[in-house]
């Protein structure tokens, strides 16, 4: 007979361990993730014995962008995160900044993914039960199709944190169902500007109520700011930015109901996945 080597221990997102794990763990770097738009390192990471996966995004990496700082985009995405962990809205893999193979970065624990679909493209007469429909369009052969999601309290939650966070591009692809059974967004570079920038495949809800446990959680959101989360965004935010989170969350729990699409912006992201 021969002896098998015990199963790894398996790493919770929501776990403690997982932000230590992100924090502390050493790096391997194993490849890269050729459809991201900024250099995106797919890496084993592993401390006390654990091994997982995580995304490395090194700053040297981003892509300069007209309406966002050059060399921000890792540091958004960790105040995404922060702003996800404090305010309980949307759930976000652990997410850090930190130094990494080719300098600092983000690093985020990789989420293991079921093969249901979130959100799809469709023919309007093949979506699941309960789907919300986001735009009626046609396919290349010109045939009926549409922009659709799943309808779940968790996707609910996280358009809510699209929101207060101003995300530009949450895509399809963006949405992650975790084998854990939770949904999880990911990459979240271009969020936490000033400017009224909200672009999403999640407008599934508009005009509905918000609901009262999301209401609790804005409404609890403006001490969170002035105290401890607040002082966790400082590194990687500036203060009118940090402010403006404020304000939009002051404006939603005001409408009690999901926003719909402005005239000055486009609101859905190109490409959709």
């Amino acid at each position: 007979m021969t002896s098998q080597e015990p199963p790894e221990p398996s790493v919770r997102p929501d776990g403690e361990f997982a932000r230590e794990l992100v924090e502390r763990g050493s790096l391997e770097v194993e490849g890269r993730l050729v459809d991201a738009s900024n250099v995106t390192l797919f890496c084993v990471i592993e401390l006390d014995g654990v091994r997982a996966n995580a995304v490395y995004k090194p700053v040297a990496g981003e892509r300069p962008l007209w309406d966002f700082p050059d060399g921000t985009l890792a540091g958004r995405e960790v105040a995404t995160y922060l702003l996800s962990e404090g305010s309980g809205l949307g759930a976000v893999p652990p997410t850090v900044l930190r130094d990494g193979p080719f300098g600092p970065g983000m690093v985020q624990l990789w989420i293991e993914t079921t093969e249901d679909d979130l959100v799809d493209v469709r023919a309007p007469d093949e979506l699941p039960d309960g789907w919300r429909v986001v735009l009626h369009a046609h396919d290349r052969m010109g045939e009926p199709a549409v922009l659709a999601h799943a309808d779940r309290p968790e996707m609910r939650s996280l358009a809510l944190l699209d929101i207060i966070a101003n995300n530009t591009d949450r895509k399809g692809g963006h949405v992650l169902g975790g084998v854990d059974g939770r949904v999880y967004g990911v990459d979240h570079g271009i969020c936490l500007h000033t400017d009224p920038k909200l672009r999403t495949v999640l407008w599934g809800w508009i005009g509905e109520p918000i609901g009262d446990e999301a209401a609790e959680k804005l409404r609890e959101l403006p001490a969170k700011l002035d105290g401890d989360l607040g002082e966790q965004l400082k590194p990687h935010l500036i203060g009118l930015e940090i402010g403006a989170i404020r304000e939009r969350a002051e404006q939603l729990l005001a409408a009690g109901a999901f926003p719909e699409p402005g005239d000055d912006w486009r609101a859905v992201p190109w490409p959709l996945f």
